[in-house]
Formats: structure tokens, C-alpha cells, sequence
């Protein structure tokens, strides 16, 4: 008799296996298992390949909606480690579940033991593990658990209404998109990516709506010592043309003098350890890999024991993990070596943030070393290096600021020096911290005015998000899960509702479509308040309490949403096949009916219009827009002009006006 052991991954299965002891391996119709001996103990190490079962619709029909009746199945393609798992399953007397450590690894664990081993995952033992290090591993098997019921539950439950939704809802706006235009599209909307799309698409629609405003900076330069150094005029900006010329002319060719030096020492804390999302965000800011393919990377780093576990919300580091064997380890590495060895002398106390996760701490390297690649290296550098720095002691600088008077005006220096490096040093060179060197500057003091200028400039939207920022939003307003959130923002590239430019990512116009056909129909599904109310009963299930109220509350709602969308399938297609048309047509043009109507941009004047494609084989058709908001199709008028809604700032109303000028139904 023997212990069945079931892990996620094959490598995870084979570092556990030999941490144990001298690891045998066999193939089993083409499965590894291991053999292994641990404190009297046999066990046979084996491993699915990630997911082994999922959820199934029956119907196997897209075109048909709802879907409630649901239930848990073989993954296609995955019977034959299944199978292999089975056999193991039945000579087995005892059971360790040593999958991922996580929501979503104790329902790959729970799946396994239920469906392939004949309901065991109640009397089961659960492994506990951060790192892959032999050490943790023994450690773990040494002092095995209770699985987490709980966790399991959760996490079933999440697979359960992601599916109920983004299935139904997906299906629901591919049906809408036929019953209103010729031919299928590849549509699909969720409880997390409807909010997600609406956070672009709002912050698009506020950069494409915002107005610039014109104001002008004044600069001068002053010499002192005969250094030259740079100040700004005491009102940041001014936004009347002759006021700053106002200014200008009054203070060309006058010399300054110092009224005031004022010096403060600013300490700089240290950075938390990584969690989840700053790793994804850093490594987006320094390299500018997607969040996506950094969590595989770091995923790789792990199942080599090289890093602690990188699906975490913590961003603390508990003793427990021994900070000073860590340092050892690093310091047999001549790029980290002096930076251990400084640290191991000093009493170490991480600076930490206020995430936490019950799970795991935060992201950390082992001590161990191994070969990677160009950018496995550069992950594993600054996990490495934000894990020296958190120990480190404030960086200091020295902040100055100088009040010059020019003939009556006030202008301002700034100056910036670093006075102690602290933490940084640990963290080169991904520590920015910006320098500006002042000469020496005493109250009194006169200085040579060299020039002054003013420039014009004009107010600037807000910024376009980066997949980043548009993670620490989902973050910030408790959407997603740390394991999904850059799997979403994947799937909105992927259907085409966002693109990725050179100034962030924009929301392409079938996205836009979408958005705005949800708030118009089915406005839920675009809702941060459900999909947050539902993490919120999500979490609760995981501390313990029943999940049936929050699928039934779920299903509820989406029964609702899925009746508004029936009501207005029509309109609903309509709106979004709109958007798919290429080069904002309109429709087919009433005048020649062989053209198209589009929207066009005068290169002179740069406003729009309505023209016909044919206009250079004599058709004239023609109409006037409206000079601001965003321009979608609505229908077609009975006039046989297109009625177009007129999009402003999100909270004002939209218009919906027929572009025939003449048209007899206004």
C-alpha cells in the first residue's frame, strides 16, 4: 500500500518526489509517477496538467441561452492522465493533495481527488508549501493538514459563476449580433470583463471629449558662481496671453535677488516586497513585458525553486522564511554577494505593506540559482533586488527651494540632492529618483538674470491606460482575482474591443459599441458594484459560509440581465454591427443607393461631415455633424438617412438625431 500524491504540474511533481528522497521514476501509459520513501512512508508522486476537469454545458448549442444545468467533467483530451490517476487511485490507502497552494489549486486537487479517485478528497492530507526548496517541501510533508474545504468551495463556486455568466452573456451578444446583422462574430462579455471594458472606454471617451485650454509657462535663467540654474515663475500657470507678457517685459534684462532659501531632509521608505500586481506593474515599468507573460515567467521561476510562490496578494515578509539562510544563498553569486553580506550584518526588519494573504507571503527569491534566459534573468533580478532593498534603510535627499524677487516678481527654484542612498543602492538601477543640483544660495544673495522666456502650453487629458494601470484599476476596485486579472485584459485584446498604441491602450470602436450597448440595455453587466458584491460573498464562502444563496442570488440577477437582452436583441445588434463596419460607414446612401454614407474630416477646416463614397462619380449626398462627442449608429431612419446617437461626457445624456436635415419625421 502506498500514499497517492497529487500535484498540479509534472515539474512540480518531480522537484516534490526528489525533495522527499531518492525519487524512481516509471512512466505509466505515458504519465510519470515517482516512487519515493519519506519517513517510513512510500509515496507515488503524480501530476495532472493543470485543469483535468471543468465545467460542461450539455447542450453543446451556442445559439441557446440560458444555460443553468451545469456540471463538472473530463476535460477533452485529459482521459488518459485521468485514467493513469484512477488506476493509482484504487491500491491507494491514504491521499496528499500538493497542488498550488491557492483558490484555483485546491480546485484542480479537489476535482482530481472526487472525480478521479473515487471521493477522497475528504480524507485527504493537505500540503502547505511557498517555495519548491527541498527544505519546505520536507517541511511540509512532515506536518501535512486538513484541506481546505472551504478554499475548494470558493473556488468552485468562482469557476461556477464565471462560467454561468461569461457563457450565457456571451452567447446572449452573439445572438443580438445576428438578429441585427448578416453572419456571426466572435462577441463574449463577463461579470469581470464588462467592468474592465468600461473602464477603458471611459477614460477614452473623457481624452477624445476633452477640450485643451491654452495658459503659458515663464522661465528664467539666473547664473550664480557661474553656474546656471533654472526657475519658474511664481504662478505655475498663466492663462491670459498678456499677463505673461506682462511679466516677461518686466522682468527682461533685471537681475534677481535671493529672498528666501528654504532646506528640508525628505527620508524615502523603502518599497514593499512584491505581490502579485506590483511585480506585474514594475516589470511593465521597466520593460514593458505584459502582466500576463510576467506571471508565466514568474510561474517558471517557481517550479524551479528559484522564487516563492508568485500568485500572492501579501506584501509581507514573515520571519519565518529565514532572511538571513535567503542572504547566504544570494551572497554565493558575485552580482548579489556584497549586497547580502552587508545586510547579514545588520538586524534585518523588512519594510512591509499592508496586503495580506492568508495563503502565502510575499514574492521572495530562495537563495538558488539557476541558467535563464534574457528576460527569465531580468524577472528574477528584480525580484531578487526588491527583496534586498525592502531591507534597506531610508534613502535620504535634501530638497531646496528658492525664492528669487525679479523687479517686483517672484520666481521659484527647485533643487534636489541625494544626501544618502539607503535602499536605492540595492536597487539599482530600478531605483529612479530624479537630482537637480543648485549652486550655493544665501538670502541676499544676487543673481545674473541670463534670460527669461515664456512658452505656451496647452491643459493635457488624462493619460491613456497601459495594461499596468488598467491592472492596479481592476485591483483598486476589487475585481478579478490576482490569477485572472491579466488573463481578462488578454481576452479584451483578443476580441478586439481594445488596441494596443504607441500612447496606451485604446478602446477600438466595437469595444466602445459594446459598452455603450450594455449601459443602454443591460446596464449590470458593465456594474463595478456586482461584480465587487460578488467577490465580497465569494470571500465569504471561503471563510465558510454557504455558497447555494450566492448562486442562486447570482443566477437571479443574470436571469434579468438575459431577459433585457432578448427584449432588445434587435437594437442591441444593430449598435455593435455598426461599429464593425470599417471606416465609420454609416449605411448605404439614399441618394445614388449604391454608395455608402461615411464620416468625413475636412482637411481645411478640420470639422465633419456626412459624405457619399461616390461623391467622385457625381453623387453630392451630404450632411453636418455635430462637432463634439463620439458618432455611433443608431438604426435607420424611415427617411432612409441614418439616425446616429451622439455620445458627450459619460453622465450626459446622448442625442439621437436623424442626419437628413430635410427629414419629414423630425
Amino acid at each position: 500500500m502506498y500514499t497517492l500524491v497529487v500535484c498540479e504540474k509534472p515539474d512540480a511533481a518531480r522537484r516534490i518526489a526528489k525533495a522527499l528522497g531518492d525519487a524512481r521514476e516509471t512512466r505509466v501509459a505515458g504519465v510519470s509517477v515517482f516512487d519515493v520513501d519519506f519517513q517510513d512512508k512510500h509515496y507515488k508522486v503524480c501530476s495532472a496538467i493543470g485543469h483535468l476537469y471543468g465545467i460542461s454545458d450539455g447542450t453543446k448549442n451556442r445559439s441557446v441561452y440560458p444555460v443553468l444545468d451545469l456540471e463538472w467533467a473530463p476535460i477533452e483530451g485529459k482521459s488518459r492522465v485521468i485514467n493513469v490517476i484512477s488506476r493509482l487511485a484504487k491500491d491507494a490507502d491514504s491521499f496528499v493533495h500538493a497542488c498550488d497552494y491557492d483558490q484555483e489549486g485546491e480546485v484542480i486537487g479537489h476535482s482530481i481527488l472526487q472525480y478521479a479517485c473515487a471521493g477522497a478528497y475528504s480524507k485527504s492530507k493537505r500540503a502547505k508549501f511557498s517555495t519548491l526548496t527541498d527544505e519546505e517541501i520536507r517541511g511540509s510533508f512532515a506536518s501535512l493538514q486538513e484541506p481546505g474545504a472551504g478554499l475548494a468551495e470558493a473556488g468552485r463556486s468562482r469557476h461556477l459563476l464565471d462560467f454561468i455568466y461569461g457563457v450565457n452573456l456571451s452567447r446572449a451578444l452573439a445572438q443580438s449580433f445576428k438578429a441585427g446583422n448578416k453572419g456571426y462574430r466572435n462577441l463574449s462579455i463577463g461579470r469581470v470583463q464588462g467592468p474592465t471594458l468600461a473602464f477603458a472606454a471611459d477614460r477614452e471617451q473623457e481624452i477624445r471629449l476633452f477640450v485643451p485650454d491654452p495658459y503659458w509657462v515663464v522661465t528664467a535663467d539666473f547664473e550664480k558662481d557661474g553656474q546656471v540654474f533654472s526657475a519658474r515663475y511664481e504662478k505655475p500657470k498663466i492663462e491670459k496671453l498678456a499677463e505673461s507678457q506682462a511679466v516677461v517685459g518686466a522682468c527682461t534684462g533685471k537681475d534677481g535677488t535671493v529672498k528666501a532659501v528654504d532646506r528640508k531632509k525628505i527620508p524615502l521608505r523603502p518599497p514593499a516586497p512584491f505581490n502579485t500586481g506590483d511585480l506585474q506593474r514594475e516589470a511593465y515599468r521597466l520593460f514593458r513585458v505584459s502582466p500576463g507573460y510576467t506571471l508565466a515567467i514568474a510561474e517558471k521561476l517557481y517550479l524551479r525553486a528559484l522564487i516563492s510562490y508568485p500568485r500572492t496578494s501579501s506584501q509581507k515578509l514573515p520571519p519565518s522564511i529565514n532572511y538571513r539562510k535567503i542572504l547566504s544563498g544570494l551572497a554565493r553569486s558575485s552580482l548579489y554577494s556584497s549586497a547580502s553580506l552587508l545586510l547579514s550584518k545588520s538586524r534585518l526588519v523588512p519594510h512591509e505593506g499592508p496586503m495580506t494573504d492568508h495563503a502565502h507571503p510575499a514574492i521572495y527569491p530562495t537563495g538558488m540559482f539557476g541558467k535563464l534566459s534574457g528576460l527569465e534573468f531580468k524577472i528574477y533580478d528584480l525580484i531578487v533586488k526588491r527583496f534586498l532593498a525592502t531591507f534597506g534603510d531610508a534613502a535620504v535627499t535634501e530638497r531646496t527651494d528658492v525664492a528669487i524677487d525679479v523687479h517686483g516678481h517672484l520666481f521659484v527654484a527647485e533643487g534636489n540632492v541625494m544626501l544618502y542612498e539607503g535602499w536605492t543602492a540595492f536597487y539599482r538601477p530600478y531605483a529612479r529618483i530624479e537630482q537637480a543640483a543648485l549652486p550655493e544660495l544665501a538670502a541676499g544673495d544676487a543673481l545674473q538674470n541670463r534670460q527669461v522666456a515664456m512658452e505656451e502650453k496647452f491643459t493635457q487629458p488624462p493619460p491613456r491606460y497601459s495594461q499596468s494601470s488598467l491592472l492596479a484599476k481592476m485591483e483598486l476596485e476589487k475585481i478579478g482575482t490576482k490569477a485572472t486579472r491579466a488573463d481578462i485584459i488578454a481576452t479584451l485584446f483578443k476580441r478586439k474591443y481594445l488596441e494596443q498604441k504607441r500612447g496606451g491602450i485604446e478602446v477600438t470602436d466595437l469595444g466602445f459599441a459594446v459598452v455603450e450597448s450594455m449601459r443602454a440595455h443591460v446596464p449590470d453587466i458593465v456594474s463595478t458594484d456586482l461584480t465587487r458584491e460578488m467577490e465580497e460573498q465569494l470571500e465569504k464562502v471561503e471563510q465558510g459560509a454557504e455558497s447555494v444563496a450566492v448562486i442562486e442570488y447570482a443566477v437571479d440577477r443574470l436571469v434579468g440581465s438575459l431577459e433585457a437582452f432578448r427584449q432588445g436583441a434587435q437594437e442591441i445588434g444593430l449598435e455593435i454591427g455598426a461599429a464593425s463596419k470599417p471606416d465609420n460607414v454609416l449605411g448605404t446612401c439614399p441618394v445614388c443607393k449604391t454608395g455608402s454614407l461615411r464620416v468625413i474630416r475636412s482637411k481645411k477646416s478640420g470639422k465633419r461631415f456626412i459624405g457619399c463614397s461616390n461623391y467622385a462619380h457625381g453623387c453630392r449626398a451630404s450632411a453636418p455633424l455635430p462637432q463634439k462627442g463620439i458618432i455611433r449608429v443608431a438604426k435607420a431612419c424611415k427617411c432612409g438617412w441614418p439616425i446616429v446617437r451622439v455620445i458627450f461626457a459619460r453622465r450626459a445624456k446622448p442625442w439621437q438625431i436623424c442626419t437628413n436635415v430635410q427629414c419629414p419625421h423630425k
